[in-house]
């Protein structure tokens, strides 16, 4: 009776002992898989990050605030470029409170109810900015030239302006 038992109990390790090989091989393999599926992502990964870097690079050509020539054109006018800025976008966005029907830069009347508003303003370099306008439901966009007056003045002078059609 006493080798029976000790029999059984052998037997019964011997199959715990296969339950767990197998259970921790298949363990392993699947974290192979795992690791394998998380190095591909970390790798497409880094080819967005580098995609996205060589995008920001090419958006910042046209960028006064990373326009090295433009903002010393400044500084050699003795205008702190940093202040300059937002001075000339809020100058811009100030021409938003008009009176009347006619917005003072966009050259089209509303269509509807609201007023033609400018809403985002890109500073190309020291002359030449470009921002997009709308009144809810119509949008365009407009290139402006722009020139500082005696250092606290702007003039803003359209050069071009387009709306885009109704689909």
């Amino acid at each position: 009776m006493k080798s029976k038992i000790f029999m059984y109990l052998f037997i019964f390790t011997v199959l715990l002992v296969i339950f767990q090989y197998v259970n921790s091989k298949h363990i392993l393999v699947s974290y192979e898989i795992d690791i394998k599926k998380s190095e591909a992502r970390v790798e497409r990964y880094k080819d967005s990050i580098v995609t996205m870097q060589e995008t920001i690079a090419e958006m910042r050509l046209f960028d006064l605030e990373h326009d090295d020539d433009a903002l010393d054109y400044f500084e050699d006018q003795g205008y702190n470029s940093i202040q300059l800025i937002p001075f000339i976008k809020d100058e811009l966005y100030k021409l938003n409170n008009y009176e009347g029907d006619d917005h003072p830069i966009v050259p089209y009347a509303s269509m509807t109810k609201n007023r033609m508003l400018i809403n985002s303003i890109r500073l190309l370099n020291h002359k030449w900015l470009v921002a997009n306008f709308t009144d809810g439901k119509h949008w365009g966009q407009l290139f402006l030239t722009y020139e500082l007056l005696d250092g606290e003045k702007l003039k803003f002078n359209l050069e071009q302006y387009f709306m885009y059609p109704l689909n």
